[in-house]
């Protein structure tokens, strides 16, 4: 089932592509779209792919997102006045294909045994029908916003996804095991707190230079959270885990390597300042960090 869901992405990704090719008032349609072709491949042919084979496409991937060969077109939409006027005749019913998607998601994710990534697919598919439904809109608007969507975001849009595959390669490098050492060498034995300090901080600041908490997870919870925390000082392992995790997040919150959360949102509001997001999230960052590390010392060992 989730290959299929895959598979949906990957054609959804064709189809901005091919949408893009045809768009001749985008100066870049061919590097575009042959982005998101290329993107949207990986998504099909996945399974089926030589690995060597997709390595080569995320290097084009690559040299299409560096070598500037990206852009934005004419997408069809609808002027601002009247979004303005729909909006104030539908007013919360806009709301409510937002809110399929996380309630379906946990949903389907906690009641059948489908799973997370299954249920946020099928529950993705539910809101654009109801959507279309409570807006009286064609499929093809909707593939039209879509696309919109996807190209103000631009490369952004699979960052997270590589900067995950990244910290896979840094765990199967050893990467975890040279901080354990690391750790182990600067901070004195039996000295619980400042173990958890430097879990906690040093999933924050690994997550600050890979813009990914996932990445962060794998190296910092393999070198200090499991051998240290939990084999060493027998913490509880889904306590430590959990906030491991959220003091990751923290780290989300004050680097422009999330783009997607950061930078992407500064880009779509026409901010002056492209790190403003930044600036605003650094102090909340730093409180709940603090949080993080108090509650973890205190219930988890």
């Amino acid at each position: 089932m989730l290959e299929y869901i895959y598979q949906t992405t990957g054609l959804l990704l064709l189809a901005f592509s091919f949408q893009t090719f045809l768009d001749k008032e985008n100066p870049k349609r061919l590097g575009t779209g042959l982005f998101w072709l290329i993107y949207g491949v990986t998504f099909i042919f996945g399974a089926m792919i030589p690995n060597w084979v997709t390595g080569l496409m995320v290097l084009a991937l690559t040299a299409l997102a560096a070598g500037g060969f990206m852009g934005v077109g004419n997408y069809g939409t609808t002027k601002d006045e009247e979004r303005q006027k729909t909006a104030s005749v539908l007013k919360n019913k806009l709301f409510i294909p937002a809110a399929i998607v996380p309630v379906g998601t946990v949903a389907i994710s906690q009641f059948t045994s489908l799973g997370a990534l299954v249920g946020l697919g099928l529950a993705s598919i539910a809101s654009i029908i109801v959507a279309l439904m409570i807006t009286k809109s064609k499929p093809m608007h909707s593939l039209s916003e879509g696309r919109r969507l996807i190209d103000s975001i631009g490369w952004a849009a699979i960052l997270s996804q590589f900067l995950a595959a990244l910290g896979y390669l840094f765990n199967q490098a050893g990467v975890g095991d040279t901080v354990a050492q690391i750790v182990k060498m600067m901070i004195p034995e039996n000295m619980l707190l400042i173990n958890v300090i430097a879990y906690c901080a040093g999933m924050m600041i690994f997550t600050v230079v890979m813009g990914n908490a996932f990445a962060a997870f794998a190296v910092i919870t393999t070198g200090i959270g499991i051998p240290l925390l939990v084999l060493e000082f027998g913490g509880n392992a889904a306590i430590i885990g959990v906030l491991g995790m959220l003091s990751g997040y923290c780290g989300t919150l004050m680097t422009p390597m999330a783009a997607n959360f950061n930078v992407v949102p500064a880009a779509l509001l026409e901010l002056k300042n492209k790190h403003h997001v930044i600036m605003m999230q650094v102090i909340p960052g730093l409180i709940i960090l603090a949080f993080n590390i108090f509650v973890m010392y205190s219930f988890a060992f």
